[in-house]
């Protein structure tokens, strides 16, 4: 355990981010799943609005170091790539 009070600072400071990115990435998670259900049952309009929302979220998270840019760009291509060649 850390003894000087800056350290013990950090300690929860990185514990409440830890938290925040848990939570923001799960997020993602969830969204994506409902986007994969909607293309599962042919729903491509609530697809497609899925799609735009998922978009924001991975761009506020891209912006908050959550998640590298790459990264979000390559999911959001993926899920564009599985809309587009199931309708």
């Amino acid at each position: 355990m850390a003894n000087i009070k800056s350290a013990i600072k950090r300690i929860d400071v990185t514990k409440r981010q830890t938290l925040e990115n848990k939570a923001r990435k799960s997020e993602i998670k969830t969204y994506v799943k409902k986007f994969e259900d909607a293309i599962s049952s042919d729903d491509f309009d609530e697809a497609k609005s899925l799609l735009k929302v998922i978009d924001k979220k991975l761009k506020k998270a891209t912006s908050k170091n959550v998640l590298h840019k790459n990264t979000a760009s390559r999911q959001l291509s993926k899920l564009s790539k599985k809309l587009n060649s199931s309708k």
